[in-house]
C-alpha cells in the first residue's frame, strides 16, 4: 500500500499563480490600508521589485521551486532586513496585511493557519529595533 505524497502549500494554494496572487493582494493591502502606513513607507513607491522578491521566496519557502535562491542565493532575512528598523508596529502592520491576504485567498482553514503561524515567526524574526516608531523615509 502507498500513500499519496503530501501536498506542500505550493501546491495547495495553486502553484505559482496562487503565490502570485496572494503576494500581490497583500501588496494591494499595504498600499489601501491606512492601518499599514509605517510599514508602507518602509517600501519604495513602486512595489514591483518587492513584490517579485516575494514570489520568489514564497515559491521555495512554500516547497515549490527556490526561485528566490536561484536568483539572489540564500534569502538571509535578517541581513537583508538589517539596513531598515522594523519594530512592534512595521511587524504588526505587515501581519495584518498579511493576514487579510491570506483569509481572502487561502481557503483551507488549517492551511491558512499553518502559514499565519509561520509569518508571524518569521515577522517576530526579523523585528530589529526596541519599538520606537521608525521615522525614516521610503528605502
Amino acid at each position: 500500500m502507498t500513500t499519496a505524497p503530501s501536498l506542500t502549500p505550493y501546491l495547495a494554494i495553486g502553484g505559482l499563480d496562487g503565490v502570485r496572487g496572494l503576494v500581490q493582494r497583500f501588496y494591494q493591502l499595504m498600499d489601501e490600508l491606512p492601518e499599514a502606513y509605517t510599514v508602507r513607507r518602509l517600501h519604495p513607491e513602486s512595489l514591483a521589485g518587492a513584490e517579485e522578491s516575494l514570489v520568489q521566496f514564497l515559491s521555495g519557502w512554500f516547497g515549490g521551486p527556490p526561485l528566490y535562491v536561484l536568483s539572489h542565493g540564500h534569502p538571509r532575512l535578517r541581513m537583508r532586513h538589517a539596513p531598515y528598523r522594523i519594530g512592534p508596529v512595521e511587524r504588526d502592520e505587515w501581519m495584518l496585511c498579511m493576514r487579510q491576504a491570506l483569509d481572502e485567498r487561502v481557503h483551507d482553514p488549517a492551511l491558512r493557519a499553518s502559514l499565519e503561524r509561520a509569518f508571524a515567526d518569521m515577522a517576530d524574526h526579523l523585528v530589529n529595533t526596541d519599538g520606537r516608531r521608525c521615522e525614516g523615509a521610503a528605502a
